[in-house]
C-alpha cells in the first residue's frame, strides 16, 4: 500500500507507474513518473541518490534511461515501488512529488522511426466494404503479413498540441483539386515504443517482445480521408497521414500490463514460421473515443488480428534496424459492433449516417473546432485498473493560402 494520496484505488497507484516527461515552475524538461494525481520527480530521485541509472534519469527525455535494457528498466520500477510504499522514504520522497494540475506535460521520448500497422481484421473489412463495394472486403495477402507502412516521425506530437487540418489534392469533377481536407479523421490506436536498438541485418523474433519494447502510449493517427482516397492509388499512404500523429504523454511499461495479456483471434491460414507466436496473445486494452465531449465508440484491442509481438518481428524481418525511440503503431482498433470501431470513416460508414452528439448537432467527419479524446484502461494485478491515459487534440482551421 503506497503512503501517497489517493494512490489506494487509482489507475495510476504503483501497479503502474508510467513514465512521462514535465515541466514545472519554469524548469527544463524532467522524467518523471506518474502516481496517483502526482507526479514523482525522478530527475531530483536520482540526483538525491534514492535512485541510481546512471544519471540516465537526468535527462530530458527518456530514450537514454529507455535504451539501457530490461534489467534496468525493471530495477528502477522496483525502486520506485520500494520509495512510494515503504513510509521510512517518506520524508526524502515526498518534497519530489508534484501535483499533475501543476506540470506541463510534453513528448516524453525523441521518436526515431514511426510504423504504422494495419491489424485490426474488423477494421480492415470495413473499409473495404466503404471503398470498394461489390468487391471481397480483404485484399488476398491481408490475412498473410502485417500490412502497414512507415510514416513521419517529425510530426508526431504530444496529447493536446492542436492539429491544423491539412491541405492538400483531392479528387474534383473534373480532375484533382487543392484545398483543405474535407473529410478529417481519426484513427484509434495504440502504439509501442522501443528501448533498445538492434543491429542492421539482424531480425527480432516473436518472442523477443519484450527485451525490445520499453512500454505502451495511446495513439491518434490523423487521416485525411479525401487526400487519401487520391494518392493511394497506386502505392500507398502518405500525405493523407502524415500531417500529425498524437500519442498520450504518459508511456505505460510492459511490467505495468502483465495481467492485460489474453488469447488473440485465431489465424488462417497459419501463418509463417517467423510469426507463429507461441502462445498467441494480444493485449485486452479497453479504448473509447470522445467527440466533443460525447462517448462515440469503445474500440477492444482484444480483438486485433495482428499481435504486437508479430508486428515487431514482421518490421525487422528483412535487417531493418531497431533505434531508440522508434514507435510503431497497430493500426486502427475495431470491433465488429458499430459502437466499436476506432475511426469515424467506419463510424459514419463513409459519411452516409451521420453522428448525433450530446448538443444536438450531427458530423459525419470533423468539423473546425471539434475535439476528440482517446482513453484506454486494462485490468491490473489483483482487481486494480491500468490506466493508460489519454491522447487528445482539436482541429484548428487550415493555414491560409
Amino acid at each position: 500500500m503506497s503512503w501517497v494520496e489517493g494512490a489506494a484505488g487509482s489507475p495510476y497507484g504503483t501497479h503502474n507507474l508510467p513514465y512521462g516527461v514535465f515541466r514545472h515552475a519554469g524548469r527544463a524538461p524532467r522524467i518523471g513518473v506518474r502516481v496517483a494525481d502526482f507526479v514523482l520527480d525522478l530527475d531530483g530521485a536520482e540526483a538525491a541518490e534514492l535512485i541510481l541509472a546512471g544519471g540516465a534519469l537526468r535527462r530530458p527525455v527518456l530514450n537514454e534511461f529507455m535504451a539501457l535494457g530490461r534489467a534496468q528498466w525493471a530495477a528502477v520500477r522496483e525502486r520506485i515501488v520500494v520509495l512510494l510504499t515503504d513510509p521510512g522514504h517518506r520524508a526524502a520522497v515526498e518534497p519530489l512529488l508534484v501535483p499533475l494540475a501543476e506540470v506541463e506535460l510534453v513528448l516524453p521520448f525523441e521518436v526515431g522511426d514511426y510504423v504504422d500497422f494495419y491489424s485490426s481484421e474488423h477494421h480492415a473489412s470495413n473499409v473495404g466494404q466503404i471503398l470498394r463495394p461489390g468487391q471481397p472486403p480483404l485484399l488476398p495477402n491481408w490475412r498473410h503479413l502485417p500490412i502497414g507502412y512507415h510514416g513521419r516521425a517529425g510530426t508526431v506530437v504530444v496529447s493536446g498540441t492542436p492539429v491544423a487540418r491539412p491541405r492538400g489534392q483531392r479528387r474534383g469533377s473534373d480532375g484533382p483539386v487543392f484545398g483543405p481536407s474535407a473529410r478529417l479523421d481519426i484513427e484509434a490506436e495504440v502504439g509501442f515504443v522501443v528501448g533498445i536498438p538492434s543491429p542492421l541485418g539482424a531480425r527480432v523474433p516473436v518472442a523477443k517482445l519484450a527485451q525490445y519494447v520499453f512500454g505502451v502510449v495511446l495513439v491518434n493517427d490523423w487521416s485525411a480521408r479525401d487526400i487519401q482516397a487520391w494518392e493511394y492509388q497506386p502505392l500507398g499512404p502518405f500525405l493523407g497521414k502524415s500531417f500529425a500523429t498524437s500519442v498520450s504523454p504518459w508511456v505505460v511499461p510492459l511490467d505495468a500490463l502483465a495481467g492485460a495479456w489474453v488469447p488473440a483471434p485465431p489465424q488462417d491460414p497459419p501463418v509463417l514460421d517467423y510469426l507463429r507466436d507461441v502462445p498467441h496473445l494480444g493485449l485486452d486494452l479497453r479504448l473509447a473515443v470522445d467527440w466533443n465531449g460525447t462517448r462515440v465508440s469503445e474500440p477492444p484491442f482484444a480483438s486485433m488480428y495482428w499481435t504486437p509481438a508479430q508486428q515487431l518481428a514482421h518490421l525487422t524481418v528483412n535487417g531493418a534496424a531497431l533505434r531508440t525511440g522508434d514507435l510503431y503503431a497497430s493500426g486502427t482498433v475495431s470491433g465488429p459492433a458499430r459502437g466499436q470501431v476506432g475511426s469515424f470513416l467506419e463510424l459514419t460508414w463513409g459519411g452516409t449516417e451521420p453522428v448525433t452528439l450530446a448538443d444536438g448537432t450531427t458530423r459525419t467527419f470533423l468539423v473546425d473546432g471539434d475535439t476528440v479524446v482517446i482513453s484506454a484502461t486494462a485490468a491490473g494485478p489483483d482487481g486494480t485498473t491500468v490506466g493508460l491515459g489519454e491522447v487528445a487534440g482539436t482541429v484548428l482551421p487550415a493555414e491560409p493560402d
